[in-house]
């Protein structure tokens, strides 16, 4: 087993390559993540599982655009995740189930990551939550119900009952914070 870094950024490049082993390694790496994240937001196996699917197609037609000025190759593909569970969630009319806590999503099932992959996904799974910890209950609320609920800034103001600038400022400002807490996870 290797110790050095998995190289996202030559698998993208193989990938916008035509490389099908490349996706196929970038699959394995990291279908986990994708269905953690699009399981979190539709609460449904199924559904969780035709995005990710969806998410992967876009990958390998999409691998030539990954920017890395951007942002990291798992932000990217976690951001396609997101806005493809996001997408079937709106088109779907799910809007009205009940969601399940953050924490609910790390219990689901997934394809096995080899011991050094699980512990690093582990150690960025416990620094993501208790960096939504250290935030104020405002802020983590709001943000919880934009990311993984999938409501609109007004969506939230409404369910919340606060005004609309409100809603917009403490998702600004706990982003903020959460990306100055995680910029030691890069």
């Amino acid at each position: 087993m290797s110790s050095s870094p998995v190289p996202w950024e030559a698998l993208l490049a193989e990938i916008a390559r035509g490389d099908q082993a490349a996706l196929a390694a970038f699959y394995d790496r990291t279908s986990r993540l994708v269905y953690g994240q699009t399981y979190r937001i539709l609460g449904e196996s199924g559904a969780a599982e035709e995005v990710t699917l969806d998410v992967y197609l876009q990958v390998w037609r999409q691998a030539g655009n990954y920017d890395p000025g951007r942002g990291t190759p798992i932000a990217w593909l976690m951001m396609i995740a997101r806005s493809r569970a996001l997408d079937r969630l709106r088109s779907s009319g799910w809007r009205g189930r009940e969601s399940e806590p953050m924490d609910a999503a790390a219990a689901v099932a997934a394809p096995a990551q080899d011991p050094e992959e699980e512990s690093a996904l582990a150690e960025r799974r416990r620094l993501v939550r208790s960096a939504l910890a250290e935030l104020g209950p405002g802020q983590r609320e709001a943000i919880e119900l934009a990311y993984y609920h999938g409501l609109s800034h007004v969506e939230i103001a409404e369910r919340l009952g606060l005004p609309l600038g409100t809603v917009k400022t403490r998702i600004r400002l706990g982003m903020g914070k959460l990306r100055e807490r995680l910029s030691l996870l890069d």
